[in-house]
């Protein structure tokens, strides 16, 4: 750093150039949350085409077709990428609007424990229907 610059300037000026704060995360999360949006649209099209397929079906014909292994497949991708991307963004929410360091830690442990039952119930419920158990 030079001798004029503020002392509360972290980043170095490539740090600055290349986007990498202190923590050398960069713009990792942002680039995250642009490609799960690209993959939930194509998905979210998928899952809205099944669901509309499905309307006026007896309940054992659409557990046989969300059973099915391709469908299955897509659901999950669907839930893994819909979570992830919830626990991304809500993560920058909380970091960016809560101010006070303990409420912010105790809400993105939250986030995440939330996000994790939330998947996991999801994914359950798929494979339950996929495996028949």
């Amino acid at each position: 750093m030079s001798a004029g610059a503020p002392r509360n300037q972290i980043r170095s000026p490539i740090g600055r150039v290349r986007g990498f704060g202190p923590a050398h995360s960069g713009t990792h999360h942002f680039w995250h949350v642009r490609v799960t949006s690209v993959a939930l649209l194509i998905l979210t099209i998928v899952f809205v085409v099944i669901v509309i397929s499905l309307l006026g079906r007896n309940q054992p014909a659409v557990v046989r077709v969300l059973g099915s292994p391709a469908i299955a497949v897509l659901m999950l991708l669907f839930v893994g990428g819909g979570i992830y991307h919830m626990w991304i963004g809500m993560q920058e929410i909380l970091i960016d609007y809560v101010h006070s360091d303990r409420i912010k830690l105790l809400m993105l442990i939250g986030n995440t424990f939330f996000c994790m039952v939330i998947g996991v119930l999801c994914v359950f419920s798929i494979l339950k229907l996929s495996f028949g158990i």
